[in-house]
């Protein structure tokens, strides 16, 4: 578990990233903005890319913030994939800086095209901020309920967050409670430590202490493909 101080300046990296739009610009001639490239990329130029997506929705550690996109934990959980042979494609809707709420008002536009998994890192900017737990619940449980409306319904993946120790232990064990109560209500798999083996390793973290290096995204991704694997 991460300690009080760890998770105060985890999640204060979170937040710290550069400001971008939550709602994208219209029109786009497609709802998903990053595909992780692979090497088979070239291969399918000539056509369209048909495989099942798999969506990483979260802030700036999905979005890979200080390292190059191919070194983030999406992108390396494309590799898991390829290396297995399983046909999906991962898409990187990481933004730096944003809230639930933010996340929220992106997800209508992200499911414009149907998605075989979603997987939802969010929560963290929320708890930066002292929001009240109830509305981040809200806003989460709002954004399942989009990806359940679908035909077909993608399958859905949590990546639990933590509250600034600051706000008191009361806050803290309202907002961690979130987590996996919502996973359990919802049917979705649960990554339960994110950052395990990553976060207080000054070896597996930038300057900043606070955002994975691309060793650092590399545990984090083995940590997602453990509970990612068993959905596909």
């Amino acid at each position: 578990m991460i300690s009080t101080k760890l998770a105060a300046l985890v999640l204060a990296g979170f937040a710290a990233g550069p400001a971008c739009r939550a709602t994208p610009p219209e029109p786009r001639p497609s709802p998903f903005p990053t595909s992780v490239q692979t090497p088979g990329d070239a291969t399918r130029a000539a056509g369209p890319d048909e495989r099942p997506v798999i969506l990483f929705l979260g802030t700036s550690l999905t979005a890979g913030l200080g390292l190059d996109p191919s070194e983030a934990y999406p992108s390396l959980v494309q590799q898991k994939l390829d290396a297995a042979g399983l046909r999906y494609r991962v898409v990187n809707a990481g933004v730096s800086g944003e809230t639930s709420a933010g996340a929220l008002r992106r997800i209508d536009w992200l499911l414009r095209q149907p998605m075989a998994v979603l997987v939802l890192e969010t929560g963290a900017n929320d708890g930066l901020r002292g929001q009240d737990p109830e509305a981040t619940r809200a806003n989460i449980q709002a954004i399942l309920d989009a990806a359940r409306r679908r035909d077909p319904a993608p399958r859905l993946v949590i990546a639990a967050m933590e509250a600034l120790p600051n706000y008191g232990e009361v806050y803290r064990r309202r907002f961690r409670a979130i987590y996996p109560e919502l996973a359990k209500a919802n049917g979705a798999t649960l990554v339960p430590s994110l950052l395990d083996g990553v976060a207080g390793d000054a070896a597996l973290n930038q300057p900043d202490g606070i955002r994975p290096t691309a060793e650092g995204h590399a545990r984090v991704a083995e940590n997602v493909w453990k509970a990612l694997r068993p959905v596909l």
